[in-house]
């Protein structure tokens, strides 16, 4: 741990420091363009199937650190979400 704190400052600090000076530069959109062009380089490297996989490895985390409970209140929410936006869709058309 002694290595990481070369003057005075930790490789996460650094790193982090680093990165609010890149975002103060370039800002959102920097990043939004690194990251879809990231994407569009993983997706033609690795294919559907990667997307699959580490989709459903991510799925069983959640499922073994947070439970059943969990998926069963944000499917519990989201249904409530869709039934209030139909309403207002309805209510919509009526005027």
């Amino acid at each position: 741990m002694e290595e990481e704190h070369k003057k005075g400052m930790t490789v996460k600090e650094a790193g982090h420091k680093g990165g609010e000076k890149v975002a103060g530069t370039h800002g959102k959109e920097f990043y939004e363009n690194i990251g879809h062009k990231g994407g569009e380089k993983t997706a033609s490297t690795h294919g559907h199937e990667f997307y699959q996989d580490i989709g459903h490895r991510g799925g069983e985390k959640v499922a073994e650190t947070r439970g059943k409970e969990f998926y069963q209140d944000i499917g519990h929410k989201g249904g409530q979400k869709v039934k209030r936006l139909i309403e207002e869709g309805k209510e919509g058309e009526k005027k």
